[in-house]
């Protein structure tokens, strides 16, 4: 069943119908095959994300002057909760691609976007994010890979880990330390896939999210040009702090599509699994079990909504953003849980999907910001504001 979606206009209407019908025509009649091969093999579903790029999918929250969609971020959010809710790991890889254009969008020069962001935002070509390392993930200022001068141009040495698209991106936004300066000592750079130097470690073995490819990028020695240097030197810090704002709402949106799926699944199973003569959706107990993860649901969507709305008004959304990434991802948790519950046995098999969505929607507590850190960031703002 479809969820009620709040579509600020008429073409954010028509969006979500048309990526419903992608998700109908595209992505559920592959996802369970890619799912269960991705598990033991290297599958990744590069013609989808095609497939959403020549729909406008891939770009749809940045300005139609730069080749964008020209769309609120409330309605990119929900087409991305919708394409979660056919399969989790393609809205994850939306929801990376997109945050890879942020430093462009909002750090280039005049000249560095008109020069990079057609190319991010065609829907032909896909991002990666290339922040985390082996011992630098929640702590972004340990960061050890390393950007040296080259003359005008620059020479990148490091490794980075859990990237998504690792291997199967066209272009790497990276962040690598230009300075010993502490958190002012860090730097952006659009690395090209083509890069002299540049290659990936062995897939992630993950128990969840097949279809998204993660693994080690390292860079050993590779070239940049020194116009793909982004922002102000030393600055990334605070770029990736700004861009994983967004980032962590598109978690959200993920969370709660993959809730939202695992509802449909288990409301659906109760009001056909009869025992006793009637269904098991007539005993109270279930029924008031369904309820629970209804608003479970519900308010997920109606966090991830409210920072969204605050950010298209240029307004600080932060903290709304942790606390969307924080109430999504912990719902989704539960609402996996007890959709597995409520088909007993059933749950517990591969007949059913939900047992896929519990274990994907576990990582969206850890990535784009462990929920610990989220705490951390609401518990700062909320007492920093007193």
């Amino acid at each position: 069943m479809a969820a009620t979606r709040l579509m600020p206009t008429d073409i954010g209407d028509d969006l979500i119908e048309l990526t419903r019908a992608i998700c109908d025509k595209t992505l559920r009649p592959q996802v369970d095959d890619v799912e269960a091969r991705a598990a033991t093999e290297e599958v990744f579903p590069r013609e989808v994300f095609r497939t959403l790029g020549r729909a406008g999918l891939l770009s749809l929250p940045y300005p139609e002057e730069l080749g964008g969609g020209g769309q609120p971020y409330e309605v990119y959010l929900q087409v991305v909760e919708e394409i979660a809710s056919a399969w989790a790991a393609v809205a994850v890889g939306v929801s990376v691609h997109s945050l890879t254009a942020y430093a462009v969008h909002t750090y280039g020069t005049p000249e560095q976007q008109a020069a990079l962001l057609p190319d991010m935002l065609s829907g032909e070509t896909l991002g990666a994010y290339a922040l985390s390392e082996p011992l630098a993930g929640s702590d972004i200022g340990a960061m050890t890979t390393r950007a040296t001068p080259d003359g005008d141009d620059w020479r990148i040495r490091g490794r980075k880990a859990w990237i998504s698209h690792a291997g199967h991106a066209d272009y790497y936004t990276t962040f690598a330390r230009t300075s010993d300066d502490g958190g002012r000592g860090v730097s952006c750079f659009v690395v090209p896939a083509d890069a002299e130097g540049l290659s990936f470690g062995t897939p992630e073995r993950k128990m969840g999210l097949h279809g998204d490819t993660v693994r080690e990028v390292i860079f050993e020695n590779v070239p940049v040009a020194g116009d793909r240097q982004v922002g102000d030197l030393g600055r990334g810090v605070p770029m990736a702090l700004a861009g994983l704002d967004a980032g962590r709402l598109g978690i959200a949106a993920v969370a709660t599509g993959l809730g939202q799926a695992a509802l449909d699944v288990a409301a659906r199973y109760a009001s056909e699994r009869e025992q006793f003569g009637r269904t098991i959706a007539s005993n109270q107990g279930l029924a008031f079990l369904l309820a629970d993860m209804e608003a479970a649901v519900t308010s997920a969507r109606a966090t991830y909504l409210h920072a969204a709305r605050l950010r298209d008004a240029g307004r600080a959304f932060g903290k709304e953003a942790a606390v969307a990434k924080l109430v999504a991802t912990d719902a989704a948790m539960r609402v996996t849980t007890e959709a597995i519950q409520v088909l007993g046995g059933a749950g517990f098999t591969q007949d059913f999907p939900v047992e896929r969505y519990f274990r994907e929607a576990k990582v969206t507590q850890i990535f784009e910001g462990t929920n610990q850190i989220q705490r951390l960031v609401i518990s700062r703002q909320l007492l920093a504001g007193l």
